[in-house]
């Protein structure tokens, strides 16, 4: 019986066989970023649509006739959704940073108002609980700094989500006051807790990713053990310190610093600095709502009727243009995002029109806060910007002065 003749080509091929799934799996790397990125500013633009509606619901709430403890209760809520709306931002922005390097935000705000409004979280997380909460903010507070504080908010959540979680009768304390360094402001915030605490060996590893204090801790209250690792790189990032103070039995205090720049002169002041409600517009407008989300369109009407303006809504951006067409409008609101042609082509759609309807003033509304977005949408045609969650106060002053 002869042996068949083994061709020499035969491992050559096998090999090159072996190699393209290697090349075809490297091409697909490549792409993964770009695509990442698309589900993910997806993924943040399906998130924001209801939060944003939570956040202006809430306002409308507010606004009803409501207990003081009810309306705080409404405050809170639109406070917590609009710091989601925010932190939608900080994942796109991850998943497009190049580099493991935290770019930090510099945002103008108020410390004052940030520490009320991690207190309200305590008290409303604490009270359902069954545990009491004490606050010390210090009157000595800087009026305004320039920082990150959605990120500053989500470390101090963190800290006071772990302190409720992990005490099960008391009281937890929360604390903050400032220090001058140089030119710029060390805000040192306080949480101290009566829990379970920790001992010694369980503090060594307390800050690495995925780890929790210890097996039964992780067995008894769950969690991914990414938290404190997510507050101590926001901590450093921030020039700060994060330390801890624990003992079995008797509770943990954690003690987190963040150095912050005083503001510039140049800058306006602060966006949460309250405004006076508004009344009944001088004159009644004729407006014209381009908005395809139900739940915004209710809000948007709640606002304009109470202002005693008439609206008419329509759904793209095509409608939009056939609408304004018309001349019968004071004033457009455009959404950015619509399904079809968006708003910013439709402005730009509205400006190439003849006769009056073409100088009908234009308002954007985005859920895009970034100066860029804005820009393009003045260069498109927009005569005014509101970012999304509409806000009564800020919708009635744009729709006034057009």
């Amino acid at each position: 019986m002869t042996r068949k003749k083994r061709s020499r080509s035969a491992p050559k091929k096998r090999a090159r066989a072996r190699r393209a799934p290697v090349r075809i799996a490297k091409a697909k790397d490549q792409d993964a970023p770009a695509d990442i990125e698309r589900a993910l500013a997806l993924l943040a633009h399906e998130i924001r649509t209801p939060l944003n509606s939570i956040a202006a619901f809430s306002e409308l709430l507010s606004a009803a006739d409501l207990g003081e403890r009810e309306r705080e209760w409404a405050a809170a809520i639109k406070s917590a959704a609009q710091h989601l709306d925010l932190f939608t931002t900080l994942v796109i922005d991850s998943a497009k940073a190049k580099t493991a390097k935290l770019v930090l935000r510099r945002d103008l705000f108020r410390p004052r108002t940030l520490a009320e409004t991690i207190a309200a979280t305590l008290r409303a997380r604490a009270e359902a609980k069954g545990l009491s909460a004490e606050v010390h903010i210090d009157a000595g507070l800087p009026e305004a700094v320039i920082g990150d504080q959605t990120r500053l908010r989500a470390a101090l959540e963190n800290l006071i989500d772990n302190a409720v979680k992990f005490t099960d009768h008391g009281a937890i304390s929360f604390s903050v006051h400032a220090e001058r360094k140089g030119a710029k402001h060390r805000l040192v915030f306080t949480i101290a807790d009566q829990g379970i605490g920790m001992a010694r060996a369980e503090l060594r590893g307390l800050f690495r990713p995925f780890a929790q204090a210890s097996e039964s801790v992780s067995r008894r209250f769950g969690g991914a053990g990414l938290g404190l690792a997510f507050v101590q790189r926001v901590t450093k990032a921030m020039k700060g310190k994060l330390e801890v103070e624990s003992e079995p039995g008797r509770g943990s205090t954690f003690r987190l610093s963040a150095v912050l720049d005083p503001p510039d002169d140049a800058l306006a002041a602060p966006a949460n600095t309250a405004l006076p409600s508004p009344g009944r517009a001088s004159r009644p407008l004729r407006v014209l709502c381009a908005e395809d989300n139900p739940y915004g369109r209710v809000v948007l009407n709640t606002i304009l009727a109470g202002l005693g303006h008439s609206v008419d809504f329509v759904g793209t951006g095509e409608a939009a243009v056939e609408a304004a067409s018309a001349g019968r409008y004071d004033v457009v609101l455009m959404d950015i995002t619509l399904p079809g042609m968006d708003g910013i082509e439709a402005t730009r759609r509205i400006r190439e029109t003849s006769g009056a309807a073409s100088r009908v003033p234009i308002i954007g509304l985005s859920a895009h806060a970034a100066a860029s977005e804005e820009s393009a949408a003045r260069a498109a045609g927009m005569d005014g910007y509101v970012t999304k969650p509409v806000s009564a106060e800020v919708l009635a002053r744009a729709v006034a002065r057009e």
